[in-house]
């Protein structure tokens, strides 16, 4: 049997029409498993330079380009695919490729050789300017130092070294593959050689060079660098399938960076924190640990948990398309991995337990046996305000404010009397509380709590709140914790009963709590410090800093939308943006400004009638609202203008119907072409938001609203389109008309 080995090109042949991948993956599907009935359709390139070179007419006017490399000895061959293009690029395309190691770092390197020497150009926008002025010259970065201590291609080397600035080495390295154009990406951030060779993990070379130039390749291709680009396909059809139908843009989830394995892979003496901004990768960086932990142990006991049930169906799609036979676990405690929202995780905690009135007793102070059904708790908080009589001030007796003091201060600390409420610690509440207002707030908590009483219903944070002392006891009784490793994704939304219940659903130890967040992307919630509340990292944190879902241009703008803030990590350090960069480039954000919400709505129709004509398909087409009422007038406004358009909220995206969502929902998500509509004063910020938050918690309202139009922003894989009517929002001042 032959062994495929994929490759990922940012310029390559992978990004196909269905019916030419379904081609390509007919004929790698037969090579692999039927070797004989292959190898006839394959033919030598006469004048090649490389001549492990193979050509393979796929049909439909597709040639397939891929390397024969054989063991000494006459083993198994691997087939390195390199991809599918047009008979006539192919043709031209195939005599001019070649396998290499490279001879500083043992990494292979996939070369396309030109015909003439290329020219030196300082990209598009830039006059080439005289080569001892260029950007990394100035930083004190040589040709030597490049090309034989990094092991960077020469002529590379001369064209990022005459580039004026690190916009165009940005330019420069999104055109160039593999572990060469994320090297020149740190190059561009000011990150030092020896910083790069360890981050990319260059120091790591397996290649035996006394061996034949086939064994080395084998070799090369089990260096981590390597597998930016190349990876292995196993015997199962569906791995093959996946990463044929992902093309370009999704191999980023298959050709793990080193970085980013290292994580994925390596053991902690304790609990982990992984943060990094949109796009990074820490989502795909948690299944591969996942996947990784199962495999290393199939009895352990995995929970993959995120912020919601919608994130968290995601989860298991792409775990099980990571690895289709791993073990999903029914139940918390049960062995495999076992995937849900946080949440539902609590209550399915809670249904192990056989008796929680005395549990019930030590969190709510009553032992009232509860059903672990959510509450409307917003609009119990409105009607308790309205019905209890205080001397509470007006602007702390709001639902927000109520509802986070319970859930951050009243079971957090487990209080369930005034006088516990009148001495226990605020920390973190940005409002301070005197005596007699700790008393009229602990008269409007009693008072939602004798409504749950008597409708016999708990909120999500009582049940975590609930979940977390049953965990406790069973801990204190001597019993088993429910899991032997937990990984939690989008670990900035979560508040602290959510961490009170991790804590105590596994044991403090090497590999227990492995964290994925980012601080700019905290869309929920009050912010908390894991010190705090038992999740010791003591140094086990890291920082993704290259992204790979948007383009350097639509990240740059969203970037601009943090500009000025002030944002801490959930180790209370400053969170900055310092160093993010992007893989890839596109157009410009479009900004349009709209004379009024009719001109609005047939502006975003032209331009998703522009990008449906050139055959982008409906469902890769997002249009992001602020609010659900705004969500539902774009959609009829788009079907009135003849475009099928669907609500996105708890059902997921579907083919054949442009997506319309808020911004909200559009969190854990990702599309081809984004639409933020609606991004005006009036909107962005919510005023009601600002309105209902304290004096003194107006400006980490504030925080929310501008990191979720961050979130909102970098949904975007490829163009982005900003529109509003009216003056536009202050969060858009950083970011250039």
């Amino acid at each position: 049997m032959a062994h495929i080995v994929m490759t990922s090109q940012r310029k390559s042949g992978n990004d196909l029409d269905g019916p030419v991948k379904r081609r390509a993956f007919d004929f790698l599907d037969t090579l692999q498993n039927n070797e004989s009935a292959a190898i006839p359709l394959i033919e030598s390139v006469p004048g090649a330079r490389d001549d492990r070179v193979r050509v393979s007419r796929i049909g439909l006017g597709h040639t397939a380009i891929l390397f024969s490399v054989t063991p000494t000895g006459g083993g198994e061959a691997s087939f390195v695919y390199m991809g599918a293009w047009p008979d006539e690029a192919a043709a031209r395309l195939a005599p001019r490729a070649g396998l290499q190691v490279n001879p500083v770092n043992g990494v292979l390197d996939l070369i396309v050789h030109e015909d003439q020497p290329a020219a030196v150009t300082s990209g598009p926008e830039h006059a080439r300017p005289q080569v001892d002025s260029g950007y990394l010259r100035r930083l004190g970065f040589t040709a030597e130092q490049l090309t034989q201590e990094l092991g960077l291609d020469a002529t590379l080397v001369d064209r990022a070294l005459a580039a004026a600035d690190d916009h165009v080495i940005n330019a420069i390295a999104a055109d160039v593959d593999g572990w060469q154009g994320d090297a020149l990406l740190e190059l561009a951030c000011g990150l030092g050689i020896d910083d790069i060779r360890e981050k990319l993990r260059l120091t790591e070379n397996p290649v035996d060079p006394t061996l034949a130039e086939d064994d080395q390749i084998l070799q090369a291709l089990e260096h981590p660098a390597s597998q930016i680009q190349f990876t292995y396909i196993g015997a199962d059809a569906d791995e093959l399938r996946r990463v044929i139908e992902g093309g370009s843009f999704a191999a980023w989830r298959t050709f793990l960076h080193p970085e980013q394995r290292t994580y994925a892979e390596k053991h902690y003496s304790g609990a982990f924190r992984l943060s990094g901004g949109a796009g990074t990768g820490k989502t795909v960086v948690a299944l591969h640990r996942a996947r990784n932990l199962w495999r290393r142990n199939p009895n352990a006991r995995i929970v993959l948990t995120t912020f919601n049930r919608t994130l968290a169906r995601q989860l298991h799609a792409d775990l099980q398309t990571l690895e289709p036979g791993i073990t999903i676990a029914a139940k918390p405690g049960d062995t495999g991995v076992y995937i849900d929202g946080v949440d539902k995780l609590a209550s399915d905690v809670l249904l192990r337990a056989r008796e929680l009135a005395p549990v019930a007793e030590a969190v709510l102070g009553s032992a009232t046996e509860l059903s672990p059904r959510r509450t409307d708790t917003v609009k119990v908080w409105r009607e308790i305000t309205k019905s209890v009589d205080t001397d509470l001030d007006p602007r702390l007796a709001t639902p927000a404010f109520l509802d986070n003091e319970y859930t951050a201060v009243v079971l957090a600390n487990q209080v369930t009397t005034v006088a516990d409420y009148a001495k226990v610690a605020r920390a973190g509440r940005g409002v301070r509380l005197n005596r007699s207002q700790r008393i009229a707030v602990w008269k409007l908590v009693e008072a939602f709590r004798r409504r749950s009483r008597m409708d016999g219903t708990v909120s999500f944070p009582e049940v975590l709140a609930l979940a977390a002392e049953y965990l406790r006891r069973r801990g204190n009784a001597g019993e088993p914790f429910l899991a032997d490793h937990v990984i939690v994704d989008e670990a900035q939304d979560l508040h602290a009963t959510h961490w009170a219940m991790l804590r105590a659903l596994v044991a403090e130890g090497p590999d227990d709590i492995f964290i994925a967040e980012d601080s700019h992307q905290r869309i929920f919630g009050q912010p908390v410090v894991l010190g705090r509340l038992g999740i010791k990292i003591v140094g086990r944190s890291r920082r993704l800093t290259l992204n790979y879902r948007t383009t350097a241009q639509n990240l740059q703008f969203a970037i601009a939308i943090l500009s000025g803030a002030e944002y801490h990590d959930l180790e209370e350090a400053a969170e900055s943006t310092h160093g993010y960069r992007s893989a890839r480039t596109g157009p410009e954000p479009r900004l349009l400004a709209c004379t009024s919400l009719s001109d609005e709505l047939d502006q975003v129709a032209t331009r998703v009638r522009s990008w449906l004509d050139k055959g982008v398909e409906p469902s890769s087409i997002a249009i992001l609202t602020r609010g659900k009422n705004d969500r539902s007038q774009f959609v009829r406004a788009l079907g009135e203008r003849g475009i099928e358009a669907r609500v996105l909220d708890d059902n997921p995206a579907g083919p054949g119907h442009v997506q319309v969502l808020t911004m909200h929902r559009s969190k854990g998500m990702e599309f081809a072409k984004v639409v933020l509509a609606g991004v005006d004063e009036a909107h962005v910020p919510a005023r009601s938001v600002l309105a209902e938050a304290p004096e003194e918690e107006r400006a980490e309202a504030e925080l929310r609203e501008r990191s979720l139009l961050y979130v909102a922003a970098s949904r975007a894989r490829d163009e982005l389109v900003v529109t509003w009517s009216g003056r536009r929002s202050v969060l858009l001042q950083a970011v250039p008309r």
